[in-house]
């Protein structure tokens, strides 16, 4: 499916547009990050509130993270329609519904309602992702685009560092004693009381967002962001004829790779609650597992800003981050409790750049096609979706380590591969 050429009064950016650009989207990348490293949290809230076991509480990621997959190329049909800055005010408006959504539905304690509200907030984050990534990457060199979204990522790493923690404090605050308190209480209809005051804790800080992504969408639209064209995204040498996405073994091959990497990220940011838990280590402190990871991933991408591509490509720098994926998974593997927890956590370190590397990598060469196949790409984030709930679903009948390194070493190898592959092809024409 061939997106149509956006339309001609488009222009590609100049330098000082180039940097507004990355100013503003910065600002919605803060955002993206903590609204999609609250599922972190949200998996031991919802198994407390809704009194689920891991399976069922690991649907949090799985509804969020299946909006990608299955709105996707809809995203790219109406970036088509509206071009790339009014679909993203679109995208933070959808995503004000989806927080207003899960918000009633949690405080009514209605499981199936929350998840709706949770795959609406993940619709919105579909067409911005959809739309935002595409635009970073051809707002400037491609070769230097992974490190433009490191700049993305390092706005989105902060946030994500920080999610976990507002919401222990707003929300999860003695969700340690409050356990023990459900535990031993015999009477049904006090265990209900307890358990409905718990889950009204979230209504405030998600109808506050709610209004929040509603300001920003209007203050989005009525900014001075410029559009830009994807006719600035030359074809690869020779192949400037091509005329389907199926001509681009760089694009399919990445959205494999951008599956496992979410994957990787989901489990190392989010599970690593369940997994610390898995080792007997506490509510009160498991709570905060996924900011380590979030300030390792924060490390990451400050480094690798700083080294692509003065100091290597991104090609080469995805290849030495998927290398260490595998042996700090080997290592989360070999060890136990806390020495364990670190390693996965340190996974985020090992995460940071792949993303900024990978999908410039995907989108290289694509011109006209540049929209439907970042949509390609942006599904592939159903990976975030399908590996944690592997890990929820195995672990309840095997070593939940051997299933976390089972399921990780593989995918970190395929990346691995897709670094080695991107590494063999030509630059884009000049």
């Amino acid at each position: 499916m061939a997106s149509s050429p956006i339309p001609s009064q488009y222009t590609p950016l100049d330098a000082q547009s180039s940097r507004l650009a990355v100013t503003i989207i910065s600002g919605l990348f803060f955002i993206f990050g903590f609204v999609t490293w609250l599922n972190s949290p949200l998996i031991t809230f919802v198994k407390l509130a809704f009194t689920l076991d891991d399976v069922s509480a690991f649907l949090v990621p799985m509804a969020f993270y299946m909006s990608y997959f299955f709105l996707a190329l809809p995203s790219a049909a109406i970036l088509r329609k509206t071009g790339m800055k009014k679909g993203m005010a679109i995208g933070l408006f959808v995503m004000a519904i989806g927080a207003a959504v899960f918000g009633q539905f949690t405080t009514l304690r209605i499981f199936p309602g929350a998840l709706t509200g949770l795959f609406i907030i993940g619709a919105g984050l579909s067409l911005l992702q959809t739309a935002s990534n595409p635009y970073i990457s051809i707002a400037g060199p491609i070769e230097r685009a992974a490190q433009r979204i490191a700049i993305l990522g390092i706005c989105n790493k902060i946030a994500g560092a920080l999610a976990p923690v507002v919401f222990g404090l707003l929300v999860m605050q003695g969700v340690g004693e409050l356990d023990a308190k459900v535990q031993a209480l015999t009477d049904p209809a006090a265990r209900e009381a307890l358990l409905d005051a718990f889950a009204h804790k979230v209504y405030g800080p998600y109808m506050a967002m709610a209004v929040l992504l509603a300001v920003l969408a209007y203050g989005l639209l009525k900014s001075p962001l410029p559009e830009i064209s994807d006719t600035v995204n030359v074809p690869m040498t020779g192949e400037a004829d091509k005329r389907s996405l199926f001509s681009f073994p760089n694009l399919w091959l990445g959205f494999v790779c951008i599956f496992f990497y979410v994957g990787v990220e989901v489990m190392a940011g989010d599970a690593i609650g369940t997994y610390g838990h898995a080792f007997g280590l506490p509510l009160d402190e498991t709570k905060f597992l996924g900011t380590a990871t979030m300030v390792a991933m924060l490390v990451g991408y400050i480094l690798g800003f700083i080294v692509i591509p003065r100091v290597m490509s991104q090609e080469r720098y995805l290849a030495l981050s998927a290398i260490l994926g595998v042996i700090l998974t080997a290592c989360a593997y070999l060890t136990k409790g806390y020495v364990s927890v670190g390693c996965v956590a340190a996974l985020g370190f090992a995460n940071a750049m792949m993303w900024p590397a990978i999908f410039p990598l995907g989108i290289r060469g694509l011109g006209r096609f540049t929209e439907t196949g970042a949509a390609i790409l942006v599904m592939g984030i159903a990976g975030g979706a399908v590996l944690p709930q592997l890990f929820a679903y195995f672990k309840a009948h095997y070593d939940f380590q051997l299933v976390f390194l089972l399921i990780m070493a593989p995918a970190y190898l395929y990346i691995l591969l897709f670094a080695l592959f991107a590494g063999r092809q030509t630059k884009p024409a000049a």
